[in-house]
Parts: C-alpha cells; structure tokens; sequence
C-alpha cells in the first residue's frame, strides 16, 4: 500500500478537488489518502479564533461565512443538495459553533484544537464524497479515533505504540482498498481534539505510512518538488532529483517549508521513500527523499525566515550567564510556545533568534525576562541560513544589510539582518 497527502492548495476549491480523481486512479494500490484542509481554511478559523477573543467579537458570524464558502463549493460539485455530504460538513461547523459556546478562551491552546480540526474534517469528507461520485470506492476515517496522543494542545506528542496498534486495527485493507483521512489532528486519552502542530498534515502521512508498513509516500504540491530556493523570493532556483534523510531534517530543522519536520524520522526509521510531486504536473519526476546513494548533487540551499526576534540577556551583575540562567529562559520560551532558530553565548550574555510569538505578545516575554535580566531585541528581523554556502553567495545575499548576528560551521551560516 502507498500513502498520498493532498495539501490545501490541492483541494483549495472544485476543480482542485476534481482533479484528484485522475491522480488516485493512477495509484492502483491500496491506498490511504491524507487531507489537509482547503486552500486558506486554517488561516481563517486562526482569524476566527482571535475574534473570538475581543470583548464584542462575533466568531460566530465568521463562522457561518466560512460554512456557507464551503457549501457552496459543494453545490458545485454535487447538484443533489439531500446528499449525504451536505449534513456532513454543516454536522462539523455546528460542532465548532458549540466548542466557541461551551468553552471560555481562558486556555487558548485547548480551544484552539477544538477550532482548529474543522478544516481537515470538512475537507476530508468533501474529498470522499467526490471520489464515491466519481465511482472510486472508498472509507472515510476520522483520524482522531487512529492517532492518539497527549493532551499538549496545539504540539501534541503522538502516543506511537497505541497509535501503531489502533492503525493496524482501523485500516483494514481487507474491507477497502482506499481510505480519506485527516493530516494534523489526533485526539487525547479524554477524546478531545488535539493538534500535531502546524503543518502536520505531511507528519501525520509519515506516521500512517510507518504504522502500516508503506512502499512509499507522496507530498502532492502545487510545486514540480524541492528546490534549493524559494522561487518566490529567488531568481534561477534550481530543483533537487534525490535528497538523503539526514539533508531534509537539516533543512527543516532550519525552517525550510517543504516539509513538515517530524515527517522525516517515521520514514526513514523503515526506509521509506518520500516522493514531493505536483498535482499540476503528475509525469514530472518531482523529488525523492530516502537514503543516501552518493550521487546527490550538493546545492547551495537557502532559507529565509522572515519577522523574527533577537533577544538578548545578560546578568545586571555582569556575573556569568550560567546554565541555570538558560533553563529559566528556555522554560519561558517554552511557555510562549517560541521556536528558537539560532542562538549564540559569550561570557556575560546569551541572544536567540525566535518567531514571533503565536498568540501572545513579545513584550509580554521580554517583561518576565527583565526581572532577572537586562534584556535588549529587535523585532521585524529577517534571518538567512545558507547550507554548503560559498563567500560568493553570502556576499550577495549579505548586499548592504545591516548583520546583527554571525554564526558558521563547516557546512551551514546563518545571518540576522535587520
């Protein structure tokens, strides 16, 4: 058996959603089809969210604006509006619509999952119904009742040995030979929703693909496979044919987005090929991802994270920065749900390079700092990691910023630019 993730742009509307069909047929394998949620879908339960929390906020009439989007792509993908797929999806939005009525937003990251999982829900069972329509049996399964977890909501910890055996259970190939489920949600041992992380949907297809013993796995994306670049911000970027393991956990490591980065492990723990394709274009090669062959060509790769903060600590003593100084900074930026993308320590001060805070504002972190630190950032910063870089390249990439931050080893250097 095979495993096809479908990302948003794949399903972002009815044509999309259409030409899957072509993609699946082409499969001829027992297969498990992995959904994320339409186009923007995500981003606006997000924007939903945060109206949620203004004192005269009205999620709900977002909501409804949101449900009603999604069934009017249904009207044009199915004329009989008695079908089954319309109680469906109105089914899901009402579930949500009760989450923002029963549950405060005291704790934002409980209701977030609660929210959240709509998207992939709704898509998924759209995506299920097509294919029925269109004569490609199939079984729809809610991935919650497969991927067990822990009840770190919004990063979830996947239980690996419970999930592994309600897989095996519940994807019985026996019974069908094709099965649509969700990417990023799982659920906890209480049954509420929980999420893998953003993105995870690709993460989610590595587990599925590791629990059920897979042949392979294919990212379906809008683009032809990885490249070394990002086109959008890159002239002349060039696409990679075969990337080992190790380079990929590399690159995502430093924030490249291609892939999701738990996605890599589950794979290659079984040596399971990972193949990154466009939907646009199903006879290009797209790339591959496995082990190593020593042929791999070794690009420059550059990656570009954009709105980041330099935060910097020193002790008001001019005493050592210690290491039960950095457990504490860690703790907090734990508590933020911050992801750390550079950090660099001298005698008497210690600076990371962070995302900006989901949800919560920076200076709220820099204000528990200051009682025990002197703390200096800059916001808006612009950090730039270049893997088997050249002086030639940096020095273009460099131009006339300033650089705040400096770090290099033998393969990756890493700048912060304001």
């Amino acid at each position: 058996m095979i495993v096809y993730k479908f990302g948003g742009a794949s399903v972002k509307n009815a044509d999309a959603v259409k030409n899957l069909v072509p993609i699946i047929r082409l499969a001829q394998k027992p297969l498990v089809i992995v959904v994320s949620a339409m186009g923007k879908t995500t981003n606006r339960l997000e924007a939903i969210l945060t109206e949620s929390r203004k004192p005269e906020g009205d999620p709900n009439g977002l909501l409804a604006e949101l449900m009603n989007d999604h069934l009017i792509l249904l009207k044009t993908l199915f004329s009989d509006e008695t079908a089954q797929v319309y109680s469906d999806v109105k089914e899901i939005f009402e579930a949500v619509s009760e989450a923002f009525n029963n549950h405060s937003d005291e704790d934002y990251n409980f209701l977030y999952d609660q929210v959240i999982a709509c998207g992939e829900l709704v898509s998924s069972r759209i995506v299920s119904a097509w294919l029925g329509e269109m004569g490609v049996k199939n079984k729809w399964i809610d991935v919650r009742t497969v991927l067990k977890t822990d009840a770190t909501y919004r990063e979830a910890i996947v239980d690996q040995t419970a999930s592994a055996s309600k897989s095996r259970e519940i994807f019985d190939f026996n019974a069908s030979t094709c099965f649509v489920t969700q990417g990023f949600i799982g659920s906890d041992d209480k049954g509420y929703t929980t999420t893998l992380g953003r993105e995870g949907s690709d993460y989610t297809a590595a587990l599925l693909a590791n629990f059920l013993d897979a042949e392979a796995v294919t990212l379906w994306k809008d683009v032809d496979g990885i490249y070394n670049a990002d086109p959008a911000i890159f002239k002349d970027v060039q696409q990679v044919s075969a990337l080992n393991y190790e380079e990929v956990i590399e690159l995502t490591y430093y924030g490249a987005k291609v892939i999701h980065p738990k996605t890599i492990k589950p794979l290659a723990e079984k040596n399971i090929p990972l193949f990154v394709k466009s939907f646009n274009n199903t006879s290009a090669p797209g790339t591959l991802v496995g082990r190593p062959n020593g042929n791999e060509k070794q690009l420059p790769f550059i990656i570009v994270l954009e709105n980041q903060i330099l935060i910097s600590i020193s002790k008001k003593d001019l005493s050592f920065v210690s290491e039960i100084n950095l457990r504490h900074l860690f703790d907090l930026l734990h508590n933020f749900r911050i992801k750390v993308n550079l950090m660099q320590h001298s005698a008497v001060s210690f600076s990371v390079c962070v995302d900006e805070p989901k949800g919560r504002d920076v200076k709220d972190l820099v204000a528990q700092l200051s009682q025990e630190f002197k703390v200096l950032y800059n916001t808006g910063l612009q950090l730039i990691t270049v893997r088997n870089y050249s002086e030639k390249l940096i020095s273009e990439l460099i131009d006339d910023h300033k650089v705040l931050v400096e770090q290099r080893s033998r393969h990756t250097v890493q700048f912060v630019l304001s």
